[in-house]
């Protein structure tokens, strides 16, 4: 888990990813540019940057999860396709989603928090209550998926215990 004394490298290292998968889209996609894209921006950026495998964990995780992460978008944005999306909403929104959803160690008021934080410095005006309102509706149907796992979880642990 991240300390206090690591939040902003971890600010700076949500940058750096954001700042990666804006370049990726913006080029058509090329996965296999991705290594030398995140290195460059890395050294351009953020020389010396301690969270430098938390940007590859994050941007490996979004190109993984990407399936899955625009059908999450699509949901919560269902006035804009996916593809309709400004690159850098877009990917911003990516990074959001990956943590609320597949990311076990970051607090989900934090994944929003930092999401909005990177709307408001690199996108458009209206970039932070668009990224906010899909990342705040998905969060508050979060508890009503999560609670029946959450029970699911007691029973099976009481089950395991006798």
């Amino acid at each position: 888990m991240a300390t206090p004394d690591s939040m902003p490298n971890r600010h700076l290292a949500r940058s750096i990813a954001m700042q990666s998968l804006f370049e990726w889209d913006f080029r058509g996609q090329p996965t296999a540019a991705l290594p030398a894209i995140i290195e460059h921006n890395l050294t351009e950026f953020a020389p010396g940057l301690s969270e430098s495998e938390f940007v590859k964990s994050l941007v490996d995780g979004v190109i993984k999860h990407r399936a899955k992460i625009d059908t999450i978008i699509a949901k919560y944005a269902p006035s804009w396709p996916i593809n309709q999306i400004t690159i850098v909403d877009r990917n911003i929104l990516r990074l959001g989603v990956l943590e609320l959803n597949f990311s076990k160690d970051i607090p989900p008021k934090v994944a929003i928090n930092e999401a909005i934080e990177l709307a408001k410095s690199f996108g458009g005006p209206s970039s932070g209550k668009f990224v906010n309102g899909v990342l705040g509706s998905m969060y508050n149907e979060m508890p009503k998926i999560a609670e029946p796992l959450k029970t699911a979880n007691k029973i099976t642990k009481k089950s395991a215990k006798k």
